[in-house]
């Protein structure tokens, strides 16, 4: 199930985009408080924006504009809305996205085409071992998608081993969706309650919230400790609330696969402007085919690279490649730029370890600090030293690290009202 488009060249992806581009301008201008009002304000000639080269030229939308103006991103009465979904806003309140039937649709269509880049197929069963309720989209879509694509869902949940297992037992799915550090849960549970889980049915993981890949797509720690075990395929998706799309990744596993037909994708500097190819940067990207709130060159926060070369898949569409951080959550620490995930991937190597979180704060001097906080089975100087030598070796400085128990950091980590788990808390003034 590879839709047309991205089987096309990249020039003929590009005239289709172009086309698409100049009916979503029309459509907010006409439609969206907040475009109109930004338009006019700026004395914008959207008629002058022909080529995707001349988004440059357009403003950028942020998270702080979501958060403002929220209601006027509405292009449609209130009574067409038929689902609310909201994600947490910068600013304190979240942020509500409405869908319209039609949105309902394109996000079914979206997740299909998704998982079937993925490799799930009419046949399959799913076990969603994440949650459909709190107004959370993710759920939400990936039901709608499996259902499009005629395949059996189990909504288990998130969390609770026991439960899981006894699901993947009776139904025999083939693949779960997932947080993939819980798979080692899952692992853990089978082995002390004696489960074969290499002779279960499961075939393979679609893991969301978590990064699986190094920037050269390369196993991280993570997905090695998990496939060193359990021998399933591991899949990586990105997505967000704001794009109502997914990159997911084929069984090539090089980065989260484009859907043109649905988004537009740009990488921008600190000065929006595009980086060159094979550089990172923020991704940035325009919706398509949304009739409810549609966005136009929103920044995402995330740091990363496009791939742009053929993939031996077939498709011929571009792949964003393995998120490097969050711009926000960037530190300068004595004289190093690190992101939280080398960091969770550097603590990710050591078994001792059942759980951790990162505490950035300023200290006295205006700089960044570090406190890494581990609950670990066995506490030793020896192994906190350890960990301190590890730190040194692959990231160069060593943050201060100190022992916590599971009780005090899973409530934190673990939070009910996150669909991933939370190990980053910026406590920088």
């Amino acid at each position: 199930m590879i839709p047309a488009i991205e089987k096309n060249s990249l020039d003929e992806i590009k005239v289709f985009q172009e086309q698409k581009l100049t009916e979503l301008l029309a459509y907010i201008s006409e439609n969206s408080p907040f475009y109109k009002r930004l338009f006019a304000g700026q004395n914008i000639d959207i008629s002058k924006v022909k080529t995707l080269e001349d988004l440059q030229f357009l403003p950028v939308t942020t998270k702080e504009d979501l958060q403002q103006y929220n209601d006027d991103f509405l292009c449609v009465p209130q009574h067409k809305i038929i689902d609310y979904a909201s994600t947490s806003g910068t600013l304190g309140d979240p942020v509500t996205f409405g869908l319209t039937d039609s949105d309902l649709d394109r996000l079914a269509y979206n997740e299909a085409i998704s998982f079937a880049c993925a490799g799930i197929a009419e046949g399959d069963v799913v076990q969603l071992m994440t949650t459909i309720d709190r107004k959370f989209m993710a759920g939400l879509a990936y039901f709608l998608g499996l259902r499009k694509l005629k395949v059996g869902v189990i909504r288990v949940g998130a969390g609770i081993p026991e439960m899981q297992w006894d699901s993947i037992l009776k139904y025999n799915p083939s693949y779960l969706i997932t947080v993939p550090s819980f798979l080692l849960k899952l692992i853990e549970y089978a082995e002390i309650h004696g489960i074969d889980y290499n002779n279960s049915s499961i075939k393979g993981a679609i893991c969301i919230g978590e990064s699986l890949r190094e920037q050269d797509f390369s196993m991280n720690i993570l997905s090695k400790k998990i496939t060193d075990k359990w021998n399933i395929k591991l899949f990586s998706t990105y997505a967000s609330t704001e794009m109502s799309t997914a990159f997911t990744e084929c069984e090539h596993g090089k980065g989260g696969h484009h859907h043109p037909e649905l988004i537009i994708v740009e990488v921008l500097d600190e000065n929006n402007i595009p980086v060159k190819n094979g550089e990172t940067g923020e991704l940035t990207f325009t919706t398509l085919g949304i009739e409810a709130m549609p966005l136009l060159r929103f920044k995402t926060g995330d740091i990363v690279q496009l791939h742009n070369e053929p993939c031996e898949c077939g498709r011929n569409t571009l792949r964003v490649g393995p998120v490097v951080g969050r711009k926000k959550q960037m530190i300068k620490y004595k004289g190093t730029t690190l992101y939280p995930p080398a960091m969770n991937d550097v603590l990710s190597s050591f078994d001792n370890i059942e759980n951790h979180l990162i505490e950035i704060s300023t200290n006295d001097l205006g700089t960044d600090e570090i406190l890494i906080k581990i609950a670990v089975k066995n506490q030793t100087p020896e192994f906190l030293q350890e960990i301190k030598d590890h730190f040194r070796a692959k990231l160069r400085v060593t943050p201060k690290i100190e022992f916590a128990s599971k009780e005090t950091l899973n409530p934190l980590v673990f939070n009910p009202m996150s669909r991933k788990p939370i190990r980053f808390f910026d406590y920088r003034s």
